[in-house]
């Protein structure tokens, strides 16, 4: 009796191609997902246009889109890894998606590769999105663009190892609330709107938050043509390395 021709060949697919797949459907899921749209879009470009074209706050000398473009790039960056990735994976978590996509032939680890790369692809296409809006407003950018990009990096693996930790540690309704209240606390005091030179002597200590680092780092190389901020590059490593090790360390799949 012959054992039969089955097409295609059953088995679990290359995990290369079931991380393609995966990082496909998040990407999708983040961009259809009207709350997600409203932090990670609307939200940053509103920001940029308003206060690039009308006087509200002082930004210093020069144009303010000079000063501000950085500061939203960051705030963009944060609302994509730590705010909309906290409140999906929490939610996921809590209606069970983690637990049986662990259970399936795609390994843990590639579903976290898979909701980074699509972190990494939904941040594209808002730096795209929001570099236009920015040159369409007289946006002058400097520096070095590898600097951009390595500070980028390093902003993305920080924020997503904090909202991996919330996502993985609280229940999603207190996921919810937090990222939230994080992402507008961040906003008003991480030098994103407002320099940090406004707050005194607090602004000392706000300069260590990740999304402070981010903007003035970006700030540094794009307005003033610095080269590597390494204390800024080097605070953001720092968060990626608590953030991710504790993620990895305390976060629950059920």
């Amino acid at each position: 009796m012959s054992g039969g021709t089955y097409a295609p060949k059953p088995g679990a697919a290359p995990v290369g191609r079931m991380i393609a797949a995966q990082t496909a459907l998040e990407t999708r899921m983040l961009l259809r997902n009207g709350e997600q749209l409203l932090l990670t879009v609307i939200i940053p470009s509103l920001l940029l246009a308003l206060f690039s074209t009308v006087d509200i706050v002082d930004t210093g000398g020069g144009e303010a889109v000079d000063f501000l473009a950085p500061g939203v790039l960051a705030l963009a960056v944060m609302s994509t890894a730590f705010t909309g990735q906290a409140i999906a994976t929490g939610f996921e978590r809590r209606y069970g998606v983690l637990k049986r996509l662990g259970a399936s032939p795609l390994p843990r680890q590639a579903l976290m590769t898979a909701k980074t790369l699509a972190v990494l692809v939904t941040e594209v296409l808002q730096i795209v999105l929001l570099t236009a809006i920015a040159f369409g407003l007289g946006w002058s950018p400097h520096g070095n663009p590898l600097a951009v990009l390595l500070l980028l990096v390093l902003g993305t693996a920080a924020f997503s190892g904090l909202g991996l930790l919330m996502a993985g540690t609280l229940k999603a309704e207190a996921t919810l609330a937090a990222a939230n209240l994080v992402f507008l606390l961040l906003l008003v005091g991480g030098g994103v709107i407002v320099p940090l030179e406004k707050f005194g002597a607090a602004g000392d200590v706000l300069a260590l938050l990740p999304i402070s680092a981010l903007s003035d780092g970006l700030r540094d190389v794009l307005r003033d043509g610095a080269g590597m901020p390494w204390g800024d590059a080097g605070i953001l490593a720092a968060w990626a390395v608590l953030g991710l090790g504790a993620a990895a360390r305390f976060f629950r799949w059920e």
